[in-house]
């Protein structure tokens, strides 16, 4: 019961973090459920894709090519398209989406959905130690994808003129920032018996990624929040 605690804290602590970000009309709660249960959901086509995607005897590869295999084809590529085709089938067409800020936290949550199931199996697997690092670094990650496949989505749900760009942003941007992290995690691990400076060097950059998404996305939010509909109509009642 520990673990199973210790490895949803901090997906619940993001949730509400995105929850309070949300400055001018929060989101109903039975939707954000859907939206975090349709991230769950992701996890089971999520395996199966990733399962048929494997790449065979990947360890005789270069740790380079082998961990970029691993990071973005077996990885990132079917995880992110999972978790945006439950966000599209679930949240696309929902009256409640109906401002910029709105994909974004719909996506957070689709994306802590599958962070939650697939934390609770590493920390259960492998121990209490897990969680902290886990929390530190791979549940922000998803909830970061999240908003960089958000904020596109709610680009493509309000401009309909570039809908299908907007929409293959959504998917490209999150595959390309979780197969980076996964990326340089893996080759990283690669280095640890061969480099001890190296694999530290690469630890570094781990954190120096997370901390540069975090600017990124927060940019991110702070453009949707600013062409917020209930912003302006806020400022015209002031007015």
């Amino acid at each position: 019961m520990i673990l199973i605690a210790a490895s949803l804290l901090p997906v619940v602590l993001l949730m509400a973090y995105f929850y309070y970000r949300d400055k001018f009309e929060k989101e109903p709660v039975k939707v954000l459920m859907k939206a975090f249960g349709a991230g769950i959901l992701s996890v089971f086509p999520a395996v199966l894709l990733a399962t048929l995607m494997s790449v065979p005897n990947i360890e005789t590869y270069s740790p380079a090519y082998s961990s970029f295999i691993r990071a973005f084809w077996e990885a990132a590529l079917p995880e992110e398209i999972c978790k945006f085709a439950l966000l599209y089938l679930f949240i696309w067409r929902d009256r409640n989406f109906n401002e910029y800020y709105d994909g974004i936290i719909y996506a957070v949550f689709v994306s802590l959905g599958f962070a939650g199931i697939e934390n609770i199996m590493y920390v259960v697997g492998e121990g209490i130690d897990v969680a902290l690092t886990r929390g530190l670094l791979s549940v922000p990650l998803h909830a970061l994808c999240g908003v960089i496949m958000g904020y596109y989505f709610s680009l493509a749900k309000f401009n309909t003129a570039r809908q299908k760009s907007y929409l293959l942003k959504a998917v490209a941007g999150a595959i390309i920032a979780h197969g980076l992290y996964d990326f340089i995690l893996f080759y990283t691990d690669s280095l640890v018996g061969i480099s001890t400076a190296f694999a530290g060097l690469g630890f570094l950059l781990v954190f120096v990624f997370i901390i540069y998404l975090w600017r990124f996305s927060l940019r991110k939010i702070r453009l949707h929040v600013d062409n917020s509909t209930f912003k302006n109509q806020a400022n015209e009642d002031e007015v």
